[in-house]
């Protein structure tokens, strides 16, 4: 096994690609080209990763805007990291530490009263008991069937899809192919089987419905309904009457913190405290990791095959395979040479959907925010600050009022927030008494028809308006705010590479899943170039800090080495 340490940038570190040809380049050092450099290097392959900023992580990365806090400026919390990454790459060993609440979410309402929803069943229906006794009795049961079907979706995340075979292929592998795909749909027979009918044909209701009519047809209570909804529109410019938004309400809620089911954990250190362990995995593995080293194209033979990378300093860059953690767009549209990629597929690629309505806002501030609604007796951090905090998520009608302001070209009049407030657990992100805040809002223009995102002063309005919003729940809230950095969609497609602001490198609607990911036909990592490969989550199973799309890649690739 080869053994390489990281390198930082330096002309050391970029000389020291030179003069050999990798085994497998991966271009991006997000989490999930990490983690397939990983997996590669581990199986003996010589890997080298490029990332273009200055430091690895991605989105999934920890940074000091403000001197004395650390901001998760993209990703704010951990669950849908597969168990399976986080088991064989040993994470924790590597220093993955996660901080859990004891509350799952928190939502304040104008009224005085608020949603408290917590791990312990017992709580929640108490809880819940204060809105709708039926609702509290219904709660337990639409927990047990998402739990079910996030099981049967389990083994579809650590699967790389059974898609058809491209190009000349011989005999031998024919028949291997169709052995595997017999078996991977045999394995999704069986599972289908031990859900039952009744179960199957609730969960495909689930997938194709608007995540409206699923939480209508379980619950009565506004403010239940609407905390729920959340997780059915996050990253997105989808309404919740959208249809197929039930299925992106399920994606976020079949993660797991430590074998606790839906349960999001805050992470020491910040979100790049995953992408650093990750790192270190791939490091001691023997992967090379160069910062500061921005790929500007493909090479590509005559053959059509890929030769390799040539760097924006001019340094070229051999390699049999690259692996790009990238969005499709960016990948296909820019880097891959024009007259390469049949036209058919171009056309897919660029006209996938690669809207978003997200801007992130990390503030500092010099103390908790205390919501007016609940007077709950904690010196310190309540379990209210600790967990997810619905800003704005009174009732359905409101998440639709904001997502119809975006659909007319303004940013939300009343935005609807995440707030989440990790300092409140974690000691190591702030200075003493003072606090890290996240406000993950939606919904805000690509281009807004009354302003520019380039004008400050419009930026400000927008920040303002947020913190008002705040306000209203927590008195006092703006006067607290040290200072802030904002993320619209162009200025995530900016610093952060993401098409459109797009945080899951694409929409996660139902036509561009599976089978559909990133375009049908080119679904199981591979592409039409050949030894190019997609390792991000604009490939399958899609967005979120899983790490199942770069692990199924990288057993892709493998595979293609042994033949």
């Amino acid at each position: 096994m080869w053994r390489r340490g990281f390198s930082s940038s330096s002309a050391s570190a970029t000389h020291a690609l030179k003069g050999k040809k990798w085994d497998a380049l991966v271009i991006g050092g997000g989490h999930n080209g990490l983690t397939a450099a990983a997996y590669l290097a581990r199986s003996g392959l010589s890997v080298a990763v490029l990332e273009r900023r200055h430091l690895i992580g991605g989105a999934a990365v920890t940074e000091e805007i403000i001197p004395g806090f650390k901001f998760s400026r993209c990703s704010y919390l951990l669950s849908l990291l597969r168990p399976s990454v986080v088991r064989e790459l040993e994470l924790a060993r590597h220093g993955l530490k996660l901080l859990k609440s004891q509350a799952t979410s928190f939502t304040p309402c104008l009224d005085g009263r608020y949603l408290l929803l917590w791990n312990d069943p017992e709580q929640n229906y108490s809880e819940m008991s204060k809105f709708s006794k039926r609702d509290a009795d219904a709660y337990l049961r639409y927990e047990n069937q998402l739990h079910k079907f996030c099981k049967f979706m389990g083994f579809l995340m650590d699967s790389p899809t059974p898609e058809a075979l491209h190009g000349g292929s011989s005999i031998s592998d024919r028949l291997r192919d169709k052995l595997d795909k017999s078996a991977f749909w045999a394995r999704c027979l069986q599972q289908a089987i031990s859900l039952g009918q009744k179960d199957m044909v609730d969960f495909m209701d689930l997938l194709l419905s608007p995540a409206s009519k699923v939480l209508n047809n379980w619950f009565e209570t506004d403010v239940l309904k609407a905390a729920l909804a959340a997780d059915a529109i996050i990253g997105s410019m989808a309404s919740i009457n959208t249809p197929g938004s039930g299925y992106v309400l399920l994606h976020h809620v079949m993660g797991e913190s430590d074998g606790d089911r839906s349960i999001w954990s805050h992470v020491e250190g910040g979100m790049g405290s995953v992408s650093l362990a990750i790192s270190k995995a791939a490091r001691e593995a023997g992967v090379h990791i160069v910062t500061n080293a921005e790929v500007s194209q493909l090479m590509i033979e005559d053959s059509g095959e890929v030769d390799g990378v040539l760097l924006s300093d001019g340094t070229r860059v051999p390699s049999s395979v690259v692996l790009s953690n990238a969005t499709p767009y960016k990948t296909f549209m820019e880097l891959v040479p024009q007259n390469v990629l049949p036209d058919d597929f171009l056309r897919a690629i660029k006209y996938s959907d690669y809207s978003s309505g997200t801007t992130k806002i990390n503030v500092a501030v010099d103390k908790l925010p205390q919501f007016q609604c609940c007077k709950l007796s904690y010196p310190k951090a309540g379990p209210q600050h600790t967990t997810t905090i619905h800003i704005g998520f009174e009732s359905m009608e409101e998440i639709g009022s904001a997502c119809q302001d975006a659909w007319n070209g303004l940013p939300s009049r009343r935005p609807v927030m995440e707030m989440t407030i990790p300092s409140s657990l974690d000691r190591t992100i702030a200075p003493p008494g003072k606090h890290v805040i996240s406000l993950f809002t939606q919904y805000t223009p690509y281009k807004p028809s009354d302003g520019s995102w380039e004008d400050p002063a419009y930026r400000e309005l927008y920040a303002q308006r947020c913190f008002t919003l705040i306000d209203e729940y927590a008195p006092g809230f703006s006067s607290s705010v040290i200072g802030y950095d904002l993320l619209t969609p162009p200025d995530l497609e900016r610093e952060f590479g993401l098409t459109g602001g797009n945080i899951f490198h694409g929409a996660m609607g139902l036509d561009s899943l599976f089978l559909m990911r990133p375009v049908k036909g080119w679904s199981d990592h591979r592409t039409p170039v050949r030894g190019l490969y997609m390792c991000g989550s604009g490939s399958h199973p899609g967005g979120g800090v899983m790490g199942a799309p770069g692990r199924n890649a990288a057993h892709v690739i493998l595979q293609d080495f042994r033949k």
